[in-house]
This record gives structure tokens, sequence and C-alpha cells, in this order.
């Protein structure tokens, strides 16, 4: 993973996890080649689709 995202996605994840509490640190666990698989449970957890799990993550400030 790039720096950069590392650094978009530890600030990001961390604000997930106080605003969602059911989403553990497993869930967030990022792996090069498998962010479609990691939407995809959140979206499960969060009875959300994909797209909209997308869009909470890039819309956390």
């Amino acid at each position: 993973m790039k720096d950069a995202n590392v650094g978009f996605w530890n600030e990001r994840k961390e604000k997930l996890k106080l605003e969602y509490p059911n989403i553990t640190d497993d869930d967030l666990r990022f792996s090069e080649g498998k962010e479609k698989v990691m939407v995809e449970l959140l979206g499960y957890k969060l009875g959300k689709s994909e797209e909209e799990v997308r869009v909470i993550i890039n819309d956390l400030k």
C-alpha cells in the first residue's frame, strides 16, 4: 500500500470505529488488492451498499 493511502486509511478507520461501534479492527484491516472484500463486509455489517460504504469512508473528515 502506498504511504499516502496508509495515512488516509489509518485516520478514517479510527473515525469509523467511533461512529460505528459494531465494526472491529479485523473488519477494517486493509490488504492491498482486498479492498472490495473489505468494503463488502463493512456494507453487510452496516446494512449499506458498497457504494454507500465508499461514500461514508470518503466523507469522513
